[in-house]
């Protein structure tokens, strides 16, 4: 998230976890420059953490869409990746803008040697200029659909 400006002072990433469960959100996993939202499949079952509240010289929001090999199997990387960015793409009349685009071979657990499918995601972030914005894009983030449809 490079390139924005300093709009307010640096939150460590420790009190930025604690506003956000204060806030009702669970945490899926903390990194050194965010704090990666659970987002939950069914009632009990963890899905992943697409979506970031981002730490360091500003607070942002981060999101990952997603397009699976598996569903569009004739489909090339650049079609895959494309499909991942329409996902996205809602969000950019938002501010939201893409930042990064991957290709993530998913291994098999009992073969690690062996590849089960490959997830093409792009990530798009914003930056946000208070708490209360924060907290509005991350449950904005939260409601979209990342995962590419048939």
């Amino acid at each position: 998230m490079t390139g924005f400006l300093t709009l307010m002072p640096q939150l460590a990433p420790a009190d930025l976890k604690k506003l956000l469960i204060s806030q009702g959100f669970e945490i899926y996993r903390t990194l050194t420059d965010r704090i990666a939202l659970a987002e939950r499949v069914r009632d009990n079952l963890l899905m992943d953490g697409n979506v970031a509240a981002c730490t360091g010289e500003t607070l942002g929001v981060r999101f990952t869409t997603r397009a699976q090999q598996s569903a569009y199997p004739n489909d090339d990387d650049a079609s895959l990746l494309g499909r991942a960015r329409t996902q996205g793409s809602i969000a950019l009349d938002r501010g939201y803008a893409e930042v990064d685009c991957a290709i993530v071979p998913v291994y098999d657990p009992g073969d690690p040697s062996r590849t089960l499918d490959r997830w093409f995601e792009v990530t798009f972030a914003r930056q946000v200029d208070s708490l209360d914005e924060l907290e509005r894009e991350l449950r904005y983030a939260q409601g979209l659909d990342k995962q590419a449809n048939r």
